[in-house]
Order: structure tokens, then C-alpha cells, then sequence
């Protein structure tokens, strides 16, 4: 069933450049082999403590088996997304000066990746609710939170001064106000087609759900671990934070989706007839299947 929203208007705030919010690993230290820590698990294939390099890290900090992860049992590592916090804190903040060729910058270089990795993730969800709001006063909320972000990230003493948690929450008050916009738009038959068991952080794993209408569904931080999407329409669907790991998203259309991320894609599985919003890529094992 397709989901048509009540409002007949289109939002006259563009989109914002998201660019540089992409990954650029050429111009990064490798800093999510360095940095982060993982266990061994389904994920990995060895334990890896933060800080530290991979043992698969080349000596100019591209990986030696990037082109088989999976197989090679690292697929935390395809579905993971710095959102241009690499380069961002490489060439910006450390002025191309690397972890190798200077020890020392170690100490500071890897905490800022982990704390501007988060704030260019709030600057991805803030740059969709900026083309999605109609609400001129959201719109200033907006640009304003993507100027202290941006200004914060000036300095390297900021970034590691910074109250991520403080920032994050005030991000998070403004997505909400344009998730309940958004998906308040959407109408279906009788206004109760969605279950009550659709809600933030429901236990979803396994479901089967498929070619269902999920127009306007209220799913942040749900669990939707191996469940049967195909074919359903997630128009206005808000998946902020959801997980995807293993869910079947063939012939879904998730094209108008509300905060939806290239990694919980890449740790889903599809295939050529799911729909992707414009700015998300089809991963290679969808299409490789």
C-alpha cells in the first residue's frame, strides 16, 4: 500500500552539503584501525586493543585484505562509518602530521577521532532534518546547533574540552521535533495500521513483516536484527539508531526514510530493487549476492 503524506508542499530548505561528511580514507591515518579496540567475535577475527594498529594495516595506512573483510572474518569492519571524522581530524586538526611519523600526537589525535566521529554523525542526522523541516524556527535550530558543532571542531584543546553528551542531547530534541513532523505527514488507512508494538526500541528480531506499510513508524533504537522487511514501504520511517544487522530489506523502499546511515545498511542485506535514498550507496555484498 503506498503512503501518501498530507502535505502537498516541498520543503524549500535545501539539503546541506554532505561531502565532507563521507569517508575520505586517503587522506586519513587510519585512524578507525588504530584507535578503536575490538574483540574477537562473529565481527572480528582477533582481539584488537584500542589504541593499537590492526595487524592488517599496510605502512601507508591502507588495509591489506580491504577487499575481503568478510570473508576474512571482519565485517565490523565494513560496517563501520566515521562520517569524515578521519580526514577531518588527520589533515585538519593534526595538519597531516601522523600518529607514526610523530608518536606523540597519539595521545591526543586518537580521543579527538572518537569525540569528532560523533559530532560529524550529528552533523549528517542535522543536515537530513535541515532539508526535511518546514518549521522556519527548527530551521534556525538547526543552523544553529551545525555552527556550534563546527565551531567546536576548530581547536584541537575544544574538541577534547568538548560536553559531547550535553551536545548530543540538544541534537537529539531537534531530530525528534522533525521525526514527529515528518512522520505526522504520512497518512494510511484509518490512522492505526501500525501495530502498538512498533515503537522506539521494540524487540523486533527475527519478525516477519514483509511488504508491509511501515509509513511514518516510529523505530529509533528498535531491534530489527534478521527481520523480514522485503518489500515494505518505510516512507517517513524514523530508524535513528536502529539495528539492522542481517535484516532483509530486498525490494523495501526506504528512500524517504527518516535518519537512516550507510552502516546500518551495510550490515543489512538487500539487493538492486531496494530503494536508497540519494545520498546512500548500495553496498558491495548486495550486490555481489
Amino acid at each position: 500500500m503506498p503512503c501518501i503524506s498530507n502535505d502537498s508542499t516541498a520543503s524549500s530548505v535545501p539539503v546541506l552539503d554532505r561531502q565532507s561528511l563521507r569517508p575520505d580514507c586517503g587522506n586519513c591515518f587510519a585512524l578507525c584501525c588504530t584507535a578503536l579496540g575490538f574483540s574477537r567475535s562473529s565481527d572480528f577475527a582477533i582481539d584488537k586493543p584500542a589504541g593499537t594498529p590492526c595487524q592488517n594495516l599496510n605502512s601507508d595506512f591502507s588495509c591489506t585484505i580491504h577487499d575481503s573483510l568478510r570473508p576474512r572474518g571482519f565485517r565490523g569492519c565494513t560496517v563501520f562509518d566515521c562520517f569524515g571524522a578521519g580526514q577531518s581530524v588527520s589533515q585538519d586538526l593534526f595538519q597531516g602530521l601522523s600518529w607514526k611519523a610523530d608518536p606523540g600526537t597519539a595521545k591526543d589525535m586518537f580521543p579527538a577521532f572518537k569525540v569528532v566521529r560523533q559530532l560529524h554523525e550529528m552533523l549528517w542526522f542535522l543536515a537530513e532534518a535541515a532539508g526535511k523541516t518546514f518549521d522556519p524556527d527548527t530551521s534556525q535550530q538547526i543552523n544553529e546547533l551545525r555552527r556550534a558543532i563546527e565551531d567546536a571542531m576548530g581547536d584541537l584543546q575544544q574538541v577534547l574540552a568538548l560536553d559531547v553528551g550535553a551536545m548530543h542531547g540538544r541534537v537529539r530534541s531537534v531530530l525528534m521535533e522533525v521525526s514527529e513532523e515528518v512522520r505526522s505527514a504520512y497518512l494510511a488507512a484509518g490512522d492505526d495500521h501500525l501495530d502498538a508494538e512498533l515503537v522506539p526500541g521494540a524487540d523486533l528480531m527475527g519478525r516477519k513483516m514483509k511488504s508491509r506499510s511501515l509509513c511514518g513508524a516510529d523505530l529509533r533504537g528498535a531491534y530489527l536484527i534478521a527481520a523480514d522487511l522485503r518489500g515494505c514501504n518505510l516512507s517517513g520511517a524514523n530508524l535513528l539508531g536502529a539495528d539492522l544487522r542481517d535484516a532483509r530489506l530486498g525490494g523495501a523502499d526506504l528512500s524517504k526514510t527518516l535518519y537512516l546511515t550507510q552502516a546500518q545498511l551495510n550490515a543489512a542485506h538487500g539487493d538492486a530493487l531496494t530503494l536508497l535514498p540519494s545520498e546512500l550507496d548500495y553496498p558491495a555484498h548486495w550486490l555481489n549476492s
